[in-house]
């Protein structure tokens, strides 16, 4: 039996629960549980052990502390094992923090200095960390960065053009979505080829151009709102914009709502940020059909842009939730990308197949289901085991010192014991 790791991933307005047991050979998720809409008076919690419905229940969850504790009244109720640590997704790692870490006061420290990079997902992370201790203060709990995967890209590609000193503040591009394309690289491999690109598009979207499994460049930028259109989220916006609605009268608290929660497909279509929504209303409603038109267009374009970092296109994997069931959104990013080697199999895009690409195509399109909750589990473990090492090896070394000392006491006491005799 191996150990059983919580893994908690905290959005702006949900939280998304997992257990895994990992043992030699065996990843199993035992149960999967999420509470949606936190703050409103729709939200919804449930869990399940595979499809099974364990738990559900309605109503308002004032916060993510209280969603905190919801969850583990449901897990209670199914007497789950004893955990041996807790992993958490977290959003933003700064320009500190680019591997794993065991969360102790000095990490939280440092987390906090990072909300105004993230104002939308640190504050409620760092509750649902307090909240956990509070329920559990003798569990290991490991904060995984999100923003990690994306440390080694090239200064060209993380440098904004603003002056130095913005840069040596961490004024720069650090990328998101970093589980979910760090799951997609372990999965494929050698199977990515040497130029590739992973869209997770999803409510929030995001892209990344790897070479030799190395990013190179990725499309969100110092926060999770750059990039292309989103769900919610405006994606790139020239400056002048914002300039024109300050001066207009926004305040930063306004432009923070628009760009963030009022653009995206909600702004665009004016009526849901839901892209199966969009795609069944599209054939006569002409918003919903530009916002969805719009999407594939801003998301096609990128993925030409990193064909140019790249110089040419392996591999194009979609994953994310509508990049892995909308069918007809592939379809249409794809046909324009055919000088790029790209072209689709109907039949196999409308199954959602893994490889969706013609067999004699240049470049092969995957669809593979990401597990952002794997990875936490898997960092969280190693982070756990790793500090266990270090602690038994500082351990080892503290009695060696002791044995030495020990050694050169009793040298120097029997040098002048013998100096006596004379």
């Amino acid at each position: 039996m191996g150990p059983v790791i919580l893994c908690l991933n905290g959005g702006s307005s949900s939280l998304k629960v997992a257990v895994y047991r990992l043992s030699d050979g065996a990843e199993d998720r035992i149960f999967s549980g999420a509470v949606e809409a936190i703050g409103e008076e729709s939200g919804k919690a449930w869990l399940r052990a595979g499809s099974k419905v364990l738990s559900e229940e309605s109503g308002r969850f004032s916060d993510h502390a209280a969603a905190v504790k919801t969850m583990f009244a449901a897990l209670r109720m199914q007497r789950v094992e004893k955990l041996a640590a807790a992993g958490h997704r977290i959003v933003h790692g700064g320009p500190k923090f680019t591997t794993p870490q065991l969360i102790d006061e000095k990490l939280k420290t440092g987390l906090k200095e990072l909300i105004p990079f993230a104002p939308l997902h640190l504050p409620s992370q760092l509750a649902m960390i307090e909240a956990l201790a509070a329920h559990f203060p003798d569990l290991p709990q490991v904060a995984c960065f999100d923003t990690a995967f994306h440390s080694r890209m090239p200064e060209v590609a993380r440098r904004l053009a603003l002056p130095r000193e913005l840069w040596e503040q961490g004024i720069k591009r650090y990328g998101f979505h970093g589980l979910s394309y760090e799951y997609v690289v372990g999965r494929l491999g050698a199977d990515l080829g040497r130029r590739a690109i992973i869209a997770h598009l999803g409510n929030g979207a995001s892209m990344v151009a790897l070479k030799d499994c190395v990013p190179m460049d990725t499309s969100m930028g110092l926060t999770p709102a750059g990039g292309f259109m989103m769900g919610t989220r405006s994606g790139d916006l020239d400056p002048g914009v914002l300039i024109h609605l300050l001066k207009a009268g926004y305040s930063a608290d306004q432009l923070e709502r628009l760009v963030d929660h009022q653009a995206g497909l909600l702004g665009v279509s004016g009526q849901s940020s839901d892209m199966k929504v969009l795609l069944q209303k599209s054939p006569t409603d002409t918003a919903a059909a530009m916002a969805v038109k719009m999407f594939a267009y801003q998301v096609r374009k990128c993925i030409g842009a990193y064909a140019g970092v790249l110089n040419g296109l392996d591999s194009l994997v979609f994953t994310g939730g509508i990049g892995e069931r909308a069918a007809e959104v592939r379809a249409s990013i794809c046909s324009g990308l055919k000088y790029l080697g790209v072209t689709l199999d109907a039949s196999a895009n409308g199954r959602n197949a893994e490889v969706i690409s013609q067999p004699a195509s240049p470049c092969t399109v995957r669809v593979i289901e990401t597990d952002e909750d794997l990875m936490i589990a898997r960092h969280t473990r190693d982070a756990v085991v790793s500090s266990h090492q270090k602690q038994y090896e500082f351990q080892k070394g503290m009695r060696s010192e002791r044995l030495v000392r020990s050694a050169r006491q009793a040298h120097r006491e029997s040098t002048v014991g013998s100096q006596c005799k004379y």
